[in-house]
């Protein structure tokens, strides 16, 4: 989840900034929101589209460290991620178990995720 930008997989150098200026904030305040975006993260439930294409990038964000992120996505995947860790660590512990059964990305990232811990 090191990546949790809300982004659009293009074959450049970069995703798309199309989805840059969503309230990360309203989203991760809002328990409705945030459950909605997890859901459809997790495949319970409808996707924005927004949220579909976060679907659509996470696996290849996580996978190449979010070069293809544009910096405000980095900077929402910072938030998100420090949000999750601290005050949600419930659904954190649901997206990692779908999207790093292997815990491959949880030990790429530990350094950032312990970084965070405790930073809400």
């Amino acid at each position: 989840m090191a990546c949790v930008a809300v982004t659009w997989a293009r074959p450049e150098s970069t995703y798309t900034d199309k989805w840059d200026n969503i309230n990360v904030d309203e989203i991760l305040e809002s328990n409705r929101l945030l459950k909605g975006y997890v859901d459809c993260l997790l495949g319970k439930g409808r996707c924005t589209p927004d949220g579909k294409a976060l679907k659509e990038t996470l696996p290849d964000a996580l996978e190449h460290e979010c070069v293809k992120c544009t910096g405000k996505q980095k900077s929402g995947a910072d938030k998100v991620i420090r949000h999750l860790v601290n005050k949600r660590p419930d659904l954190w512990k649901e997206l990692a178990a779908k999207y790093d059964p292997d815990n491959i990305y949880q030990a790429r990232y530990k350094d950032k995720i312990d970084a965070v811990k405790g930073s809400a």
